[in-house]
């Protein structure tokens, strides 16, 4: 089956299926084109723009329909926007409208990242340039100081979500335990306690999608019933898993055999294809495990590189992993092997975009048309809660991480009682950093500020005091 079979299979969609919802294709893909370009502010506001568009404005899809597909996105490795997006266009369009839907939700935010990464590689140290991302990362750590807040007043509901979520701090941080490892371990604990039936892990943890009237699902232009293409058929699961599944792991494939797995082409597409399995409860979580593996391991960013990506992930629309691109993007630029650097950057950067978001196609194609089953799957929602809570304690150990490369400009490692611990030089503090840091906390969690207002104005203070000194 390739991809043309998939495209052909998917406009085959009967006569009478077609006129039930009326929703033309085209309209669709203006839709998915509108809310691509309209995705800032992270998973919670892009999760909020297609409620408003897609229930709310178009009236396509009914709200518990919208939120039962949230919640099975939630239960999924990836970026969680970006999947309700393939998942709803799949709903509508079968196959097709999967694809377009999450193809368009990441192209803005690609072509972005790749605009800014070239000014980043060839200006970055002018001094506008520089001052503008020394804004970026005061800010930034303020918007990771909240997320911690806003996801541990979701998760946290009771001393023993707290204690796995200490306990990953304690794990990540003191010991440096793999962040895939704790993911999975907090996992087994929740299935466990799920399946046992304990009240401790019945814990919802999506997003709140919108507030207002309700609009039903049968009065929805989608309707209440479940369309045929989306009733449980394994064998067309299998088949176009088989597709997507090939065209994640061949490339990796390929890179093995051709060029080694020394080369930084293959270091990058292996790295990131298990980010994209391991990903669960957003992209801060996964972040500082990613932060740490390229300046530690791979050497393909600086300690403070990471936050001029992430500032840059949430300053442009579509998923905030973007940021994983520009990772990429310098690992290859700082070892090009015998390409021009650009071109060494510009190719990485599409693997890296390649590898994290075709295995997001894979798991909606693959569960979606099983979703009935997994709704009332306690042992499932019972691990999904463990998770949420350690992603917590792991988001905490990304905002001390950052926190320490932000605010101090010397940072050492230093052995204490057995454990090796990054530890600053206190007469090192940058007080300009501290300065911005507090005012962007306190726009963001006193005065409720945009998130990119907030990015924005700290990003335009960084350049004056940059300019001014």
């Amino acid at each position: 089956m390739t991809l043309s079979d998939i495209a052909r299979n998917a406009t085959t969609m009967s006569e009478p299926q077609a006129l039930r919802h009326g929703i033309p294709f085209g309209d669709a893909l203006r839709v998915w084109a509108r809310i691509a370009t309209l995705s800032f502010g992270g998973p919670a506001g892009q999760i909020a723009v297609m409620h408003r568009i897609l229930v709310d404005e178009k009236r396509w899809i009914g709200e518990h329909r919208f939120l039962h597909a949230l919640n099975y996105c939630m239960l999924l490795p990836g970026p969680e926007a970006q999947q309700l997006a393939v998942y709803i266009g799949w709903l509508l369009h079968r196959t097709v409208g999967g694809l377009v839907a999450g193809i368009l939700f990441v192209l803005p935010g690609f072509l972005s990242i790749l605009a800014l990464s070239y000014i980043y590689a060839a200006f970055g140290n002018v001094t506008v340039v520089e001052g503008l991302f020394f804004g970026l990362k005061a800010a930034v750590l303020a918007v990771v100081i909240h997320a911690v807040f806003r996801i541990g007043s979701r998760a946290l509901k009771n001393l023993l979500m707290i204690g796995i979520a200490a306990a990953a701090f304690v794990t990540i941080f003191f010991f440096g335990v793999p962040f895939p490892l704790i993911i999975l371990g907090a996992g087994i604990i929740g299935y466990i306690g799920g399946r046992s039936g304990s009240p401790l892990f019945r814990i919802g943890g999506g997003h709140k999608a919108g507030t207002g009237p309700v609009l039903e699902d049968e009065d929805s232009l989608l309707g209440e019933d479940i369309p045929a293409h989306a009733r449980p058929d394994l064998a067309w699961s299998l088949r176009v898993s088989t597709v997507f599944l090939a065209l994640w792991l061949v490339p990796l494939a390929l890179l093995l055999i051709f060029l080694g797995p020394d080369n930084v082409f293959t270091k990058i597409g292996l790295f990131f294809s298990q980010m994209a399995v391991v990903t669960f409860g957003g992209a801060y979580a996964v972040l500082a495990y990613v932060a740490q593996e390229a300046v530690q391991q791979y050497g393909w960013l600086k300690p403070g590189e990471m936050l001029d990506g992430l500032g840059m992930a949430e300053t442009t629309p579509g998923p905030l992993i973007m940021v994983t691109q520009f990772v990429g993007f310098m690992g290859a630029y700082r070892d090009p092997g015998s390409l021009n650097p650009m071109t060494a950057a510009t190719l990485a950067a599409v693997l890296t975009t390649w590898v994290t978001f075709v295995p997001c196609f894979l798991w909606i194609f693959l569960g979606a048309p099983f979703i009935e089953r997994l709704r009332s799957n306690v042992a499932l929602t019972g691990a999904m809660s463990a998770i949420t809570a350690a992603v917590v304690g792991v988001i905490l150990n990304l905002a001390v991480w950052f926190g320490l490369h932000t605010l101090f400009a010397e940072v050492i490692t230093r052995n204490i009682g057995g454990l090796t611990l990054d530890v600053p030089v206190p007469s090192s503090l940058v007080l300009p950093s501290l300065v911005l840091t507090i005012t962007a906390a306190t726009a963001i969690f006193r005065y409720k500020a945009s998130i990119i207002v907030t990015l924005l104005a700290c990003a335009l203070a960084g350049m004056v005091w940059t300019l001014g000194t």
